[in-house]
């Protein structure tokens, strides 16, 4: 058993759960507890197992920590709510360390900006879908860790601003976001076609065409749904009349 992903998820619920102030709204409590459960469960016997013999689960490990994980934790409010439970001098030494950074401040809102985010998040399923990279992955622990890190980090910022996560928010109407959203699964379907119409196995470490075939489909299919629903919310809400009044925003001071 690998004792990671259990300290890594058994951290951020305890964090979150010390983190509560005031009212609270028990969906968003669901939500990402439910984003946590979900990534010890892929990254966790016996389902990190399968992944190391079939390529279609090990895609479906990646579609969940990119296309499930995230949205759900996102929607959970977890940022700064996470970091309320450190003592109040070493948020507050943190905090303006970082406020008075501007290279931080500036390439956290470079990053933060949807196309950026889904660039980068695209780079990544690129490069670590080489096939040496991706055999790699496969034989060598740190380096499969190295992988899902690159795969969370852009997916949670991309989410993240497209689901408005204080401090993370995209200032663009409805229309948009469900276009950011749309485009994200198209580098899903890239690979999707890649796999499928294969001559032969593309990754030394899965030979099965069989399970190549299977995989094409998890990432044509599930890896879209989540990005259809939430375009589809996002389209629909573009959609409806204005009341002409902003809705508040839930906040968290960071201090």
């Amino acid at each position: 058993m690998d004792y990671l992903p259990l300290v890594v998820c058994g951290a951020a619920a305890l964090l979150y759960a010390l983190g509560r102030r005031g009212k609270v709204r028990v969906w968003r409590e669901v939500s990402f507890y439910s984003g946590v459960a979900a990534a010890f469960v892929v990254l966790e016997p016996p389902f990190d197992g399968w992944a190391d013999h079939w390529l279609a689960a090990h895609m479906s490990q990646h579609v969940v920590l990119m296309t499930v994980v995230p949205p759900l934790v996102v929607l959970g409010r977890p940022w700064p709510r996470l970091w309320l439970p450190f003592p109040l001098s070493a948020r507050r030494a943190v905090a303006g360390a970082l406020s008075r950074s501007a290279v931080f401040r500036r390439g956290g809102s470079f990053l933060m900006r949807p196309p950026v985010a889904l660039a980068v998040q695209s780079a990544a399923i690129a490069v670590w879908h080489i096939p040496v990279l991706y055999d790699a992955a496969v034989h060598s622990q740190s380096v499969h860790v190295l992988e899902h890190v690159c795969f969370v980090a852009p997916a949670l910022v991309f989410w993240g601003a497209l689901l408005d996560a204080p401090p993370v928010r995209a200032r663009i109407d409805h229309l948009r976001r469900a276009i950011w959203f749309a485009a994200a699964m198209v580098p899903g379907w890239i690979l999707a076609i890649v796999l499928a119409f294969a001559s032969a196995p593309v990754y030394a470490a899965y030979p099965s065409m069989t399970d190549q075939q299977l995989a094409a489909g998890v990432m044509w299919v599930p890896g879209s749904i989540m990005y259809f629903i939430f375009a589809f919310a996002a389209f629909y809400r573009w959609l409806e009349p204005s009341t002409g009044v902003e809705p508040r925003q839930e906040e968290l001071s960071w201090t």
